[in-house]
């Protein structure tokens, strides 16, 4: 039998991999639901006028602790609606309140969150975030509803949702309070809880205020909107290159998400005997996805090639599934494995992975819970350590890294910057536009690269603390280093700057550890997703169970 090990970095951290990532049991939004679906989800205001404008709370509890979404909705011009970051008016602004809102927090928030980034917050508030409306489903639902009838399956399943996001901020951004504040509570020790709860609050609202106006607008004859309906409607989100960046600057936080899914993926392949309830379970699964593959929907030639290949591999490993024995083989998932890594696109591959870890809660379970970081145990640079380890963990780490010639024009094509107006990073080509000298430390292959070509003029017994002494601009690649040392996903084994770089496959990794389905690139630079399709709605959310990802209505 094979020697069953994780997988090497150089083979899961290449961005064209890592675009190709699906979400997975890991993912942040489904671990909320099953950590939160015995809180109590409750409504608290509900202040809309006829048009659905105005405020919202919404609220979930268990024992003493609270927290608190904040909604405002207004008018606004369709002119007005865009979802670029430099919009200045949205639908929809909300806020994540940490305990109960008085009237006083409700006017000073009514106040600011709809300013968004020129508002200010407290640290009362722990999260931030806008959404506007798909107009066509939004119009669609209401003049359904509102003359009694349930609106079109097939139109909404095009969408997929009501409103959609184009950011959720947290950390201390715009006055929000610090990670630190509330990092030891363990109800959200998780990455991304808060934001994973606001998004879900987000969600009840949308059905909240479409049930309202509809009924505004035709109290006789109005329906509220369909249960099965609502659940297969999500949140949408556009997402751009602001939040690329994330996983260059969180090296273990990164290191953490990618290997926790290898360690699963290795335990699966490590079970010696598989149970027919097991196998029935990853069917069951396998087939309910393949519905939502059908309702994933884009015009990027790009992406529908990427779906066409996810749907021809299905196929093929379908055909070679019927023909295992699955329950008389030892180590089954390990063959499986070889097979799709053998015969499959990369698309098809983690598309699978992530299905077969559907059956193993108690493998999953235990690894949900080391998905977070504590980054600044590992800030600080070992200066007394010598060039001579910073040389070989190089050649051991970087391999791939170190056979890119930088001398290449195609491998100098962009650079990362950020932008004046929002802030925001941004990437360029160096050689059509200006501004490369305010290049960001986002270059980490070229980097790398210079500093070994440096360490290979150095005397090697010299202290890195002596060669930061001469060389302070390289602290941060040093740093990175030694990172790498002991977080062997902490790197993407890619160039960042190559003239082949997709930016989106930068965005796709993250999104898929948030959970996030049907990728929608308008761009090699920003996309749409959905969030929270199929989930259970508030009132439901105790009696769930964790296949509500692959439900869809038909």
């Amino acid at each position: 039998m094979h020697n069953i090990n994780l997988r090497h970095p150089e083979n899961v951290m290449k961005l064209s991999r890592l675009g190709s990532f699906h979400q997975s049991k890991l993912s942040f939004l489904r671990s909320f639901i099953r950590e939160f679906k015995y809180w109590e989800f409750k409504r608290d205001i509900f202040e809309l006028d006829k048009n659905g404008y105005g405020v919202a709370v919404y609220s979930v509890r268990k024992n003493r602790r609270v927290y608190s979404l904040i909604c405002f909705s207004q008018h606004i011009n369709a002119n007005e609606r865009s979802d670029r970051v430099i919009a200045t008016k949205w639908d929809a602004a909300f806020v994540l309140h940490d305990g109960v809102p008085n009237q006083n927090d409700i006017e000073r928030l009514k106040q600011n969150v709809p300013r968004q980034e020129i508002g200010r917050m407290s640290s009362k508030e722990l999260a931030l975030s806008r959404a506007n409306k798909s107009v066509r489903i939004f119009d669609h639902v209401i003049n359904a509803l509102s003359i009694g009838n349930q609106p079109d399956i097939n139109f909404l399943n095009k969408v997929g949702y009501l409103y959609r996001t184009t950011a959720v901020y947290g950390s201390g951004k715009f006055g929000l309070a610090d990670r630190f504040r509330i990092k030891d509570r363990r109800e959200i020790c998780g990455p991304f809880r808060l934001e994973m709860m606001l998004v879900y609050l987000v969600r009840q609202f949308t059905f909240d205020q479409i049930n309202h106006i509809s009924k505004m607008k035709n109290p006789e004859q109005s329906v509220k909107l369909d249960k099965k309906i609502a659940r297969n409607l999500g949140i949408g989100n556009s997402t751009g290159l602001g939040m690329a960046p994330f996983i260059v600057n969180h090296p273990t936080l990164l290191h953490q998400w990618i290997y926790n899914r290898e360690k699963a993926l290795k335990e699966i392949r490590l079970i010696k005997q598989v149970s027919q309830k097991e196998i029935n379970h990853f069917k069951f699964c396998l087939e309910k996805s393949k519905k939502n593959i059908d309702t994933w929907y884009t015009d990027s030639d790009y992406q529908n090639k990427k779906i066409e290949s996810l749907k021809n591999d299905l196929k093929k490993f379908e055909e070679y599934f019927l023909t295992i024995d699955y329950l008389s083989k030892n180590n089954f998932w390990n063959e499986i494995y070889l097979w799709i890594d053998k015969h499959l696109e990369e698309e098809c591959s983690e598309y699978l992975i992530s299905m077969m870890m559907e059956p193993y809660d108690r493998i999953i379970e235990p690894l949900v819970k080391n998905m977070s970081s504590d980054e600044e145990k590992y800030f600080n640079i070992p200066a007394s350590r010598k060039i001579l380890d910073l040389k070989e963990i190089i050649t051991s780490k970087y391999k791939s890294i170190l056979k890119i010639n930088f001398k290449e024009k195609r491998s100098n094509t962009f650079f990362w910057f950020i932008s004046k107006n929002k802030e925001e990073p941004r990437i360029a080509n160096r050689f059509d536009e200006y501004g490369s000298d305010l290049e960001q430390p986002l270059a980490i292959a070229r980097d790398i690269n210079q500093l070994y070509q440096k360490i290979l003029k150095e005397n090697l017994s010299r202290t890195v603390a002596d060669f930061l002494s001469d060389n302070d601009e390289l602290r941060h690649i040093i740093r990175r280093i030694f990172i790498s040392e002991k977080f062997q996903y902490s790197e993407i084994q890619d160039n960042t700057i190559s003239e082949s770089l997709v930016p989106i496959d930068m965005l796709r990794l993250k999104l898929s550890f948030f959970g996030a389905q049907k990728f929608d690139p308008k761009s090699d630079k920003w996309l749409r997703i959905c969030m929270y399709q199929g989930a259970p709605l508030a009132d439901e959310i105790k009696n769930s169970d964790d296949t509500w990802i692959f439900s869809s209505v038909n």
